[in-house]
């Protein structure tokens, strides 16, 4: 009674995707502690709102494709799973 070959490579794959899931916590505290210096500086110099809200959001938009590309990358593995057409 051992591993299959199939089974292994699930495992792996369940593995991989939970790895890639955790590159969401990064763009998440990026994008927290982008907030919060923009609000401290919307605070400073209400009259630059518009121009500090609009880098903000450019900023957190950057941010946000890493945590993206790890949902594809973890949802790839799970559903498409291309190692199994190497087996």
């Amino acid at each position: 009674m051992g591993i299959t070959n199939e089974g292994l490579v699930l495992g792996c794959s369940a593995i991989g995707a939970g790895l890639a899931l955790i590159a969401g916590v990064g763009p998440g505290v990026g994008q927290g502690i982008a907030a919060g210096y923009g609000c401290s500086a919307v605070g400073r110099n209400p009259g630059a709102k518009g121009d500090i809200m609009s880098t903000m959001l450019l900023g957190q938009a950057v941010a946000e494709t890493t945590g993206l590309y790890g949902l594809v990358v973890a949802l790839i593995l799970m559903y498409a799973n291309p190692f199994f057409g190497k087996l």
